[in-house]
């Protein structure tokens, strides 16, 4: 058995069994798409590895990523199209925060229920019981979903707040810019764990795998909401205008990069239910 992954973690194995050569790499086998790849039914799989599943924890993120980017958008453009500044522009990044953080959820249940590895591939599952929130430390993936998972929650108090923001200066930091920060942190965490889950390493290039593609600009995009998340602090005087502009703008890259991996996403969920 040849494996391989970012020591202490096991990504990767590649071995013989009865004849036949079994590829197993933790990223497909948490999502239920090893199982497609063998040409194995959706008989007896539970909901959440199926395609459907990853499809649809997918369209959140595209939806989130999406209100995120018009969101954007609009702070730039509010003036010629006749939208207030701040109310609407901010319930919409609220707005995008909650299906963000359904998928957020979606994934770390997939990743604190997905099977251990298992030698017969096509042998019987040991089924344990189901988890909400798990704990799997582990696993690279549970890793990675859990705390993209919290990083959601804190955005979900972050542009709540930001709705009706107080007067004060080191208010707004207390209640917007913190949770704000701490959630960028815990993306860009949960980004680069999950891009060395599926390098098998803690670097690589891969531009032909669809996986690579997914957890790479979805890390282009954790890289993009840090920097608008250390950008968004209110100072107590005045600031230039043009640091509220390169926020706005990289919360708008790390949007887009959220959507691009969301729309992949799916693509890989329908490739695998089309296999």
């Amino acid at each position: 058995m040849r494996s391989a992954g970012p020591r202490p973690f096991v990504t990767f194995r590649s071995y013989r069994h009865r004849g036949r050569q079994i590829v197993w790499r933790a990223r497909q086998h948490r999502k239920g798409l090893n199982r497609a790849a063998r040409g194995l039914g959706p008989t007896g799989v539970p909901f959440w590895q199926t395609q459907a599943y990853n499809w649809y924890t997918g369209l959140f993120f595209a939806v989130g990523a999406s209100l995120f980017l018009l969101g954007s958008v609009l702070t730039f453009v509010h003036g010629q199209i006749g939208v207030p500044p701040n109310g609407p522009i901010n319930i919409m990044f609220f707005a995008g925060s909650i299906p963000f953080t359904i998928a957020g959820f979606l994934q770390n249940f997939q990743a604190a229920n997905a099977p251990d590895f298992a030698v017969d591939p096509g042998g019987q599952e040991t089924r344990q019981a189901v988890s909400l929130i798990g704990w799997r430390p582990g696993s690279l993936g549970w890793l990675s979903s859990v705390t993209q998972f919290v990083g959601t929650v804190a955005f979900n108090f972050n542009t709540f707040d930001a709705i009706d923001a107080p007067s004060r200066w080191y208010v707004q930091d207390l209640t917007i810019w913190m949770p704000g920060l701490v959630g960028s942190i815990l993306f860009l965490i949960s980004g680069y764990l999950a891009f060395i889950e599926t390098s098998h390493g803690y670097w690589s290039w891969k531009l032909n795998d669809l996986a690579w593609w997914i957890v790479f600009v979805n890390l282009l995009g954790c890289i993009a909401f840090m920097t608008a998340g250390i950008l968004a602090y209110v100072p107590e005087g005045a600031e230039p205008a043009w640091i509220a502009a390169v926020a706005n703008f990289h919360l708008g890259l790390g949007a887009l990069g959220f959507l691009i991996g969301a729309v992949l996403m799916m693509r890989e969920s329908a490739d695998a239910e089309a296999g």
